[in-house]
C-alpha cells in the first residue's frame, strides 16, 4: 500500500470513529428523548419510569449504531446514516414540543 493510500485509509477509519462516537451519541440522545416522550404520553408511564426505560434502551441503540458505522461501505455512508436521521428526528421533536 502506497503512502497516499495508507493516509486515505487512516482518514477513513478516523472519520468512522468520529461518526460512530459523536454522531452515534447525538442520534442515540434524540432517540432516547423521543422514546421517553412516547412512553410517557402514549402509554401513560410515569415520566421517571419512561426516562429510565428509554435510557436503558439507549445503550442497545448506541451499540447498534457504532457497529453499523463500521460495517458500512464508506465513511460517507456512516456520516449520512447518523446525520440524516438526527436531523429528521430533531425536527420532529422540535415540532412536537
Amino acid at each position: 500500500m502506497s503512502a497516499p493510500q495508507l493516509r486515505h485509509y487512516r482518514w477513513q477509519v478516523f472519520s468512522r470513529i468520529v461518526a460512530a462516537a459523536l454522531g452515534g451519541y447525538l442520534l442515540t440522545s434524540l432517540i432516547v428523548i423521543a422514546l421517553a416522550q412516547l412512553l410517557s404520553r402514549m402509554f401513560g408511564m410515569l415520566p421517571a419510569a419512561a426516562v429510565l426505560s428509554a435510557t436503558l434502551g439507549g445503550f442497545v441503540v448506541y451499540t447498534v449504531i457504532v457497529c453499523w458505522a463500521f460495517s458500512t461501505r464508506s465513511a460517507t455512508r456512516a456520516w449520512l446514516g447518523v446525520t440524516l436521521p438526527s436531523l429528521a428526528l430533531g425536527a420532529v421533536l422540535l415540532i412536537c414540543r
